[in-house]
């Protein structure tokens, strides 16, 4: 069902003010994660000072 954005729906793309909390809380616990390239560290021999 499609959601129109304006006054009518100020939560889009969320149904409600919960649903935008719940799914803002799953993101800052880690518990959804965009797939990338793994972080680089000195242990694989980069520097910001090279």
């Amino acid at each position: 069902m499609p959601v129109v954005w304006g006054d009518v729906s100020p939560y889009r793309p969320f149904c409600s003010k919960k649903c935008q909390l719940i799914d803002l809380g799953e993101w800052a616990d880690e518990e959804k994660r965009i797939p990338g390239a793994p972080d680089m560290s000195d242990s694989d021999g980069w520097s910001e000072n090279q």
